[in-house]
């Protein structure tokens, strides 16, 4: 849009499904880096070449395909540490990204990508003088996560920098009214910007009926209530008013998460279902828009408060209606769009009922359909989100 943005990655390489806006760039906080300096006081003062070792590409990638067995639980101290900014053990890693930015085109605005980093605003508002915005995407979930008593000192922690960022901005006016509530944000420095997705390649399903299809797409988890969707298949499918069905499940599926997948095709297998479900994970983009474009219908009875859900976009975008639960993000995201229904949460039987109901009324899936992919157009698309996004920029600066 006319603009120049910068994407600097931290910890790891970014795994995206469209080009990395990144490339050329180097990663800052290296993830051995960050880890070693929390653990070795004696590493803190570790020479800059033999850092540099350490965040070197062959050992940062080696490192990103054993971070999905990570859970908040166990990095306690180090998130503590990492949010507490310059008064953490992370210092050194913190002033070679300032001074680097200093060296390389200053910027008018810094936009943090959440608020785990907020450690990071103070220092650098300081030493560029320009504004720091921070963007809101489900970070109490991780923070909730996280032993006692970090838990509880890190929420402190956050609410204690929060006067360092100059605008937030949340994806959901849930979540806005979730973080401002936990974070001690104040509601004239907050603000409710949609997500937006790249609707190029998206085409419309045909929603098929013979046999219907029901979706699942994101992340393969419990938090995502996989397992409550594939308990409902397997009733579905029992009950016998919908004899055909089959289920689609796709998504991001990590280390830590095989063996909860490998329960839920064994549930699969004792219901004599197996050849009737597909399983497609880490796939890229050219295929994701496949998988949606086969959908019927989609579903994930997610069990957390859910920030905003990409996936109901992504599913919109493509045509396809959503059933999603009463809670969080989604009773506002189903109202805003009519893409969908919602259904009771933790109720298993209003999510095979629901589903039920939805698939057995053609006129109903093709209304939800419709209105779905007219939102995706009109308001959750990358071009609004990028033109909100500017115009609170530019007010900052």
């Amino acid at each position: 849009m006319g603009h120049d943005a910068l994407m600097v990655p931290l910890y790891l390489p970014l795994t995206l499904d469209e080009e990395d806006q990144s490339k050329g760039t180097p990663i800052f906080f290296g993830g051995l880096n960050v880890y070693l300096s929390q653990k070795f006081k004696l590493f803190r003062k570790a020479p800059k070449w033999l850092r540099n070792i350490f965040n070197s590409e062959i050992i940062i990638r080696s490192i990103g395909k054993i971070a999905g067995k990570t859970r908040g639980e166990d990095v306690g101290e180090l998130t503590l540490s990492m949010i507490r900014g310059e008064e953490g053990n992370q210092l050194k890693e913190l002033e070679e990204l300032v001074v680097w930015i200093k060296e390389n085109n200053k910027p008018d605005i810094i936009c943090l990508s959440n608020a785990l980093l907020i450690g990071m605003a103070g220092r650098l508002r300081e030493e560029l003088g320009v504004p720091v915005v921070c963007l809101l995407e489900g970070e109490d979930t991780f923070l909730d996560s996280l032993p006692s008593p970090e838990r509880e000192k890190s929420w402190s922690e956050i609410q204690r920098r929060v006067s360092d960022v100059s605008l937030f901005i949340a994806p959901s006016q849930y979540y806005s009214n979730v973080m401002v509530d936990r974070a001690s944000i104040p509601r004239e420095r907050i603000v409710q910007v949609y997500n937006g997705i790249n609707l190029e390649g998206y085409k419309t399903s045909p929603l098929p009926a013979s046999p219907p299809i029901l979706g699942y797409f994101t992340r393969l988890c419990p938090e995502k209530g996989l397992d409550s969707l594939i308990d409902a298949y397997i009733k579905i499918r029992h009950s016998g008013r919908i004899p055909n069905l089959k289920l689609a499940v796709g998504g991001g599926c990590q280390p830590i998460d095989e063996p909860f997948v490998e329960e839920q095709k064994n549930k699969l297998r004792k219901a004599s279902l197996t050849d009737e479900v597909t399983f497609e994970v880490n796939i890229d983009r050219d295929r994701k828009l496949k998988f949606y474009n086969q959908l019927t219908l989609l579903s994930v009875p997610a069990m957390y408060g859910e920030a905003f859900g990409l996936y109901i976009v992504e599913a919109m975008a493509s045509g396809v209606p959503i059933i999603a639960p009463d809670d969080a993000s989604f009773p506002e995201m189903v109202k805003e769009t009519g893409a969908g229904v919602v259904f009771k949460k933790d109720s298993k039987e209003t999510l095979v009922n629901t589903i039920e109901e939805l698939l057995l009324n053609p006129e109903e899936l093709g209304k939800y359909a419709k209105a779905g992919r007219a939102a995706a157009s009109s308001t959750f698309n990358i071009q609004k989100m990028a033109s909100s996004y500017i115009k609170q920029f530019t007010n900052l600066i």
